[in-house]
């Protein structure tokens, strides 16, 4: 029997909570936005009449702006989306144990086995789930109905704002195979540019190519794709509160004033990099590469990644190569607006021993010193706050204090 799974959107999420104390103004274009004075100042969510003028999430406040002259902009209010969020799920339990979220406006609820109790009809449920939503908190979602999470979640995309959308094995090859290969879940630009190479526009071509060639072409993640495409994911959906292990660890940081040169530049990279690796460490997890982003004041955005071998959670070797990273793809005397430094390829720590030789033991024993330094720096912000000890390798001079990121980082 096929699993019943639905994947509930909340629209317009920040900018629907934010209309709830202004309801004046749900009939005007209106945007939430970061906040310019701190170079936060880019579009975070945006309302259906917004979307009329075009205007883009992630895009600057001019830009939007340039769109839709009459545009309402609204700062944004963190905590208060999060109290919604979990109030939403909270809803969602009543429903089924088996509800796993996406981010704080999306989740996948399994309902297989409790379906028979809300009268056995999918849609109808879904509808269920649309009204009382509605009713309780003011806000709207759009429901994929199917029988596995990525068609769930296309179907969520396929109609909005406020709509049901049922894909069935009978029906997907129809609904789903036109589609854009690019709405497919986890096709990102690399594998875009490859599917791009080979003539594959839609997420149809993507099920007819040759799974074979999608593995020598793209691993793994080559043949996932092809099994989505297909309608052959079995992936679960977690049960409620269940701890996920994430899949990568990042943090990025649009700096008050742009960085100038290397020093500034390793510094900012150091300062990320050391935030990354405590929460690495937290999760129990190593990383086999890193990855970073610069931004440049005209919002051009460059990336690279390497592997790293053996894997690692201290700071100073994902620092190290990330600056690696900075040195072959920017110019060090062109500014940076913003970094985003991400540890990918990750593994539970106590699966990322390195096989040693007589020649590595050595250096095998400094690693663990430098880990279990790196332990002690965590013990004592736990103890004492984010910012009180930091490596001496992150030092900086006086005047690049400014730049310093927050504990935890900030949203780019």
């Amino acid at each position: 029997m096929d699993r019943v799974i639905f994947h509930c959107d909340l629209n317009s999420f920040y900018a629907s909570v934010e209309l709830l104390s202004h309801p004046e103004l749900r009939h005007l274009p209106v945007a939430v936005c970061g906040d310019p004075a701190s170079r936060h100042g880019i579009i975070l969510a945006k309302n259906e009449p917004a979307k009329v003028f075009q205007v883009k999430t992630a895009e600057t406040i001019w830009q939007a702006k340039r769109k839709c002259p009459d545009l309402v902009l609204l700062p944004a209010h963190h905590g208060l989306y999060r109290d919604f969020s979990h109030k939403v799920n909270s809803l969602y339990m009543e429903y089924t144990d088996l509800v796993e979220p996406f981010g704080i406006d999306e989740s996948w609820l399994d309902v297989t086995g409790t379906l028979h109790l809300f009268g056995g009809n999918a849609k109808a449920l879904a509808d269920q789930l649309r009204d009382e939503i509605r009713s309780r908190f003011g806000l709207t979602i759009s429901v994929g109905v199917s029988f596995n999470k990525v068609f769930a979640k296309l179907g969520s995309d396929y109609q909005k704002p406020d709509a049901t959308t049922v894909i069935t094995r009978e029906n997907f090859q129809e609904m789903v195979w036109p589609l854009p290969v690019s709405d497919l879940l986890y096709v990102g630009r690399a594998a875009q540019r490859v599917f791009q190479k080979f003539g594959i526009q839609s997420i149809g071509d993507l099920a007819a190519f040759d799974r074979e060639q999608l593995f020598t072409l793209l691993g793994k993640n080559g043949v996932q794709l092809h099994d989505f495409a297909s309608g052959e994911d079995g992936s679960p959906v977690a049960p409620a509160g269940q701890y996920t292990p994430p899949k990568s660890v990042g943090n990025g940081y649009t700096f008050p004033q742009n960085l100038q040169g290397r020093d500034e530049i390793r510094a900012g990279i150091g300062q990320l990099a050391d935030q990354v690796a405590g929460r690495l460490r937290k999760h129990g997890m190593k990383c086999q590469g890193v990855s970073l982003s610069i931004r440049d004041p005209g919002f051009r955005d460059i990336g690279r990644q390497t592997r790293l071998d053996p894997p690692t959670d201290l700071a100073r070797e994902l620092s190290r190569a990330a600056m690696e990273l900075a040195e072959h793809c920017w110019n060090m005397d062109n500014p940076v607006r913003a970094l985003t430094v991400t540890a990918i390829y990750l593994l539970p720590a106590d699966e990322a021993g390195a096989q040693l030789d007589l020649l590595s033991v050595d250096r095998d024993e400094k690693r663990r010193r430098l880990e279990r330094l790196e332990g002690t720096l965590d013990a004592i912000r736990a103890k004492y706050g984010p910012g009180a000890i930091a490596p001496a390798s992150s030092s900086r001079a006086p005047e690049q204090e400014r730049h310093a990121p927050p504990p935890g980082g900030t949203p780019l």
